[in-house]
C-alpha cells in the first residue's frame, strides 16, 4: 500500500512541477513489469459554470525505483462529460 501511496503523490507533484497545471486527482496507478503508471486529473482551463472547466488526464510513468521516466497528455475534456454513454429514451 506505501508504493501506491508514493505514486499517487509523486505523480501529483509531477503534474504541478513539470506541466506547471493543478492537479485534481489521481484517477488509476498501475504496476507492470517495467514501473509504475499513473494517470492524473489536472485543470487546463477555469470556465463558468465549472462543468464547463477543460480537464486534462496524463500519463505518468515511473521506473521501479520510482523516478519518474516520462509523461503525457492523454486527453482532454469538459468537466460535465463523464464519458459514460446514457441511454437516450425513444
Amino acid at each position: 500500500m506505501a508504493d501506491f501511496k508514493d505514486i499517487n503523490n509523486k505523480a501529483m507533484d509531477t503534474v504541478k512541477d513539470l506541466v506547471h497545471k493543478k492537479p485534481l486527482s489521481v484517477i488509476s496507478i498501475n504496476s507492470n513489469t517495467s514501473g509504475w503508471t499513473a494517470l492524473v486529473e489536472a485543470l487546463e482551463r477555469e470556465a463558468v459554470p465549472d462543468t464547463q472547466n477543460l480537464i486534462g488526464i496524463y500519463e505518468v510513468t515511473f521506473s521501479k525505483g520510482k523516478e519518474v521516466t516520462g509523461y503525457k497528455r492523454k486527453e482532454v475534456r469538459r468537466k460535465s462529460d463523464t464519458g459514460l454513454d446514457e441511454e437516450k429514451e425513444e
